[in-house]
Formats: C-alpha cells, sequence, structure tokens
C-alpha cells in the first residue's frame, strides 16, 4: 500500500495543489505511511513546495511588526532545515542553516511536520508528546499559526 501511495504522490504536481487539498491529502496518511514515503526526491519536493508557500500564505496584518528568525529542522531520512525570516510585514524562506540566531527553533520528524503545517495535527498536543520540540520564544511558537493562513481540516 505505501508503494502505491508513493507511486500516487509521485506523480502529482504539488504546484497545483492547493493547501486544503493537500491538507485532505495527509489527513489520509497515518504518521507511518508519511514516515515510509518521506524519502529522496519526493521528500525534497514536497519540503520545498511548502517552504515555497509560506511567504505566499503569510498574514501580515497578523504578524504586524513582528521580527523573527524562525528555523525549521525536520528529521528523517536526513536533516533538512529551512529558516523563515518575519520582517518589516514580510516573510521569507531560505534553505540551510545560516550564522544568524534564530529567535524560534523547532525540530520534528517529516510526519509531525506534515500534520502541523496541514492543519492536520494540534500544536500544543504536538509539543506536550514531544513530537515537535521548540526552543527560544516559546511564546512566538504558541502563536505561530495565526501568522499563516494553514487549512481547517
Amino acid at each position: 500500500m505505501t508503494d502505491d501511495v508513493r507511486a500516487r504522490l509521485a506523480a502529482l504536481d504539488f504546484a497545483g495543489v492547493t493547501p486544503d487539498e493537500f491538507a485532505r491529502i495527509v489527513k489520509g496518511l497515518s504518521a507511518r505511511q508519511i514516515t515510509e514515503i518521506a524519502t529522496g526526491d519526493l521528500r525534497a519536493r514536497v519540503l520545498g513546495e511548502i517552504f515555497g508557500r509560506m511567504g505566499r500564505q503569510f498574514r501580515p496584518e497578523a504578524a504586524g511588526s513582528l521580527s523573527a528568525l524562525i528555523r525549521w529542522e525536520i528529521t528523517g531520512e536526513s536533516e533538512a532545515v529551512y529558516e523563515t525570516i518575519i520582517a518589516d510585514g514580510g516573510c521569507t524562506v531560505r534553505e540551510g542553516r545560516s550564522a544568524d540566531r534564530p529567535r524560534l527553533t523547532l525540530a520534528m520528524g517529516d510526519a509531525a511536520f506534515l500534520k502541523l503545517v496541514s492543519g492536520n495535527g494540534n500544536p500544543v498536543t504536538m509539543f506536550l508528546t514531544r513530537k515537535v520540540r521548540a526552543t527560544g520564544d516559546l511564546g512566538l511558537a504558541s502563536g505561530l499559526n495565526r501568522y499563516f493562513d494553514i487549512p481547517k481540516v
């Protein structure tokens, strides 16, 4: 079954998938399935698309004058690191770990990350069950979802 799911996802044009459609896809997958298929080129494509959309899904009116560097560490087959820079009413994303000091670092596995960004996981529960580890400004972490347009599933 996992190979079938992987083949369907590999054939998907992620650029044409809306956030709501992506949320429904993730909702239909178990954490085990996500972990099994989150490898190689497919993992890189999914992460690239998610982080590529963050700037478009950013809600500047909610962020106000917030200025923050948020580092995302996604573990799994290998560690993928992205940084979200919120400043001057905008949001930019870069791949990799910079020398800059993050205000918040979020670390999680592939399944937790996909569930979190698709609106399929409760951030507080994920933090309390240690599926998401946060270091730095925990106040920022607790309100992070209001700064982005995250699907409601």
